[in-house]
């Protein structure tokens, strides 16, 4: 339900789904992020998913590196309606 919001919200900015945009992948990365977490707090020893849930973080860190760069406004407003931290600068 909350993917169909956001993919209606990202369809009336540019007026169709674009699912390859980084803005949704950002949100897709961020779902499967959440789904992970809440199973490790059930599966302390799952180490696969633990990998698992790495490789998607660095996927999406470095999206939010990209977005950052080159859009600086979409990534504070992403940033803001996901409710994630922003990323340190080196």
């Amino acid at each position: 339900m909350v993917k169909n919001s956001f993919i209606s919200v990202i369809s009336q900015e540019e007026n169709k789904e674009n699912r390859g945009s980084v803005e949704f992948q950002v949100f897709s990365f961020t779902n499967k992020i959440r789904r992970l977490t809440s199973h490790l707090e059930l599966h302390k020893k799952d180490y696969s998913s633990q990998i698992g849930l790495r490789k998607i973080l660095e996927k999406r860190q470095r999206l939010l590196t990209y977005l950052s760069k080159k859009n600086r406004v979409h990534y504070k407003e992403l940033i803001d309606q996901l409710d994630i931290r922003e990323t340190k600068t080196r």
